[in-house]
């Protein structure tokens, strides 16, 4: 059964670059032990649709979504959520999501989206799903559930209607998102252009005390900038390399990102970001995706939880919480549980290094003095006058008794022999 609905979903990744988005090269197709699949989404009998990256010009508007995930994704055990959630549930914490807009109607999300400039409507559906991502709450008849489930959310456009963003969108969406008062802003998307721009965003947004969560990679790339024999490029990606901002990566249920996912660069944080499920613009439904942005949310939704935890810590040091505390790994990987638990933090070490005494240092000797040199040179002859005296007493007594060096017989052969 297993393989046969990974098959399906194949199939349908396949046919979706053709039908959904024809002017960008096909997103990064699951492979069969990686799929959008029950063992990874645990969706029970049920095949979720998956979800556009971005809409061609002819395109319908995203759907909501007729099937719902009845179980918990692998993602909520992965980051532990169950009992994470315990501990803060993001109440308080506004986080700001920059992409294609959160539609309105969304269950999950009720009474707690605020949209401005025309984001209340989501043509896409990928800022509804990385909305649910961070704040979705449970439902019944459902086990999926956003990271933080109380975290309020504040929608900004950061693309046009059909998901094409652009620098001057996402930068006016960070730069509003910091001056409403956003504690967290997510941006949905990694650019190739716009680092004058999105930088002096980022900026603004850090003297505000907010953090940028941004994709290290595209979940797609365009086919115009592929390379010469159809190569994805490598980066820089914005706002995700400007400084202060949390760029992340994704990887999937084997613990490795798909096989043709666009190369990241220089991530600081991996997350979970394949095979993902979350919700869709309106309804109950749900859909499936994978992509770095999708893991970004997830770890948007994670600052979120530290926030509400913590209200004390700056923007820099709930980044740094975060990274302090991820497992080990050749890019760390988020543990909500461990940046909400592990009290050493930034702070403590901070207070730490500012409590502790400074170490101590001896007065240099100071000058003896003509005198005191007078009697020290006196001293030391006279101990050597002494040694002197006691070798010329003993050593002429041991050759009267017949004193030998080690090894040595008084017939003078070695102990060898």
């Amino acid at each position: 059964m297993k393989s046969r609905y990974a098959g399906l979903v194949l199939a349908v990744a396949v046919v979706l670059p053709v039908t959904c988005v024809p002017a960008f090269a096909a997103p990064h197709e699951p492979s069969v032990s990686e799929s959008d699949g029950p063992a990874a989404g645990d969706p029970g009998t049920t095949l979720l649709p998956p979800l556009p990256v971005r809409l061609g010009e002819d395109s319908p508007c995203t759907a909501a979504s007729e099937e719902t995930a009845t179980g918990a994704a692998w993602s909520q055990t992965a980051l532990g959520l169950p009992r994470t959630q315990r501990i803060s549930r993001g109440g308080g914490v506004t986080v700001a999501v920059v992409d294609t807009g959160v539609a309105s109607g969304v269950r999950s999300l009720s009474g707690r989206v605020t949209s401005l400039d025309g984001a209340g409507e989501d043509c896409v559906g990928h800022g509804t799903f990385a909305a649910g991502l961070i704040a979705a709450a449970p439902e019944k008849g459902s086990g999926i559930t956003g990271v933080a489930p109380e975290a309020e959310i504040l929608a900004l456009p950061g693309t046009d209607d059909r998901g094409v963003p652009s620098a001057e969108r996402v930068a006016l969406g960070i730069r509003t998102a910091a001056d409403r008062g956003a504690q967290v802003i997510y941006v949905g998307h990694a650019l190739r252009t716009g680092k004058p721009e999105l930088t002096a965003a980022v900026a603004h947004a850090t003297r505000r005390d907010a953090l940028v969560v941004a994709p290290a990679a595209p979940d797609a790339v365009p086919r115009e900038e592929l390379g010469p024999d159809g190569e994805m490029p490598e980066g820089p990606y914005w706002p995700a390399a400007a400084p202060d901002v949390l760029a992340v990566v994704d990887f999937g249920p084997s613990g490795v990102r798909q096989e043709n996912a666009p190369p990241a660069h220089e991530p600081d944080l991996s997350a979970p970001g394949s095979s993902m499920v979350s919700v869709g613009p309106g309804g109950s439904g749900h859909y499936i995706g994978s992509g770095a942005s999708l893991a970004a949310a997830g770890t948007a939704g994670a600052a979120a939880l530290v926030r509400a935890y913590r209200p004390e810590l700056t923007a820099a040091e709930v980044s740094r919480q975060l990274l302090d505390t991820a497992y080990p790994s050749d890019t760390p990987r988020l543990d909500p549980y461990a940046a909400l638990s592990v009290v050493a933090d930034v702070t403590d070490q901070g207070q730490a290094a500012a409590a502790k005494p400074a170490p101590a240092h001896l007065p240099p000797p100071a000058d003896p003095g003509p005198r005191n040199r007078s009697l020290a040179i006196a001293a030391a002859g006279l101990t050597l006058v002494l040694l002197v005296g006691g070798m010329a007493a003993v050593i002429p007594r041991g050759r009267a008794r017949g004193w030998l060096p080690p090894g040595r017989h008084p017939e003078g052969n070695s102990s060898g022999q």
